[in-house]
């Protein structure tokens, strides 16, 4: 599925990456442990967290998750985002929670 689709449908606020992104994921994977996300996530997956701290992208790109969402309207660190944009991750912000947002995804037909 293309991420600006799934941001437009799911009404989605991109904080951080590039506004135009024909990129597309494969999967979802919901986790806020970084080192069982780096063990179990996989490329390609959109990767729906809490965590905002600049590691989050450090792991987002050795996995090659390309896009991030961050539930509940949690804001995302300053830094965290600028990282983001220099290593092209999508990060969004909803104001949905973690399993509103993996149901919607799912019915879209990400799995």
């Amino acid at each position: 599925m293309i991420i600006n689709e799934i941001i437009e449908e799911l009404k989605l606020n991109q904080v951080s990456g590039e506004k135009d992104s024909t990129k597309t994921v494969d999967g979802v994977y919901i986790c806020d442990l970084l080192s069982w996300v780096m063990a179990n996530g996989s490329k390609g997956d959109i990767w729906i967290t809490v965590q905002t701290h600049l590691n989050i992208i450090a792991v987002a790109s050795l996995l090659e998750m390309p896009m991030i969402i961050v539930p509940e309207s949690i804001e995302v660190e300053e830094d965290t985002l600028t990282k983001a944009d220099e290593e092209n991750i999508i990060v969004c912000t909803s104001e949905l929670d973690s399993f509103t947002l993996a149901c919607k995804l799912n019915e879209m037909g990400m799995q």
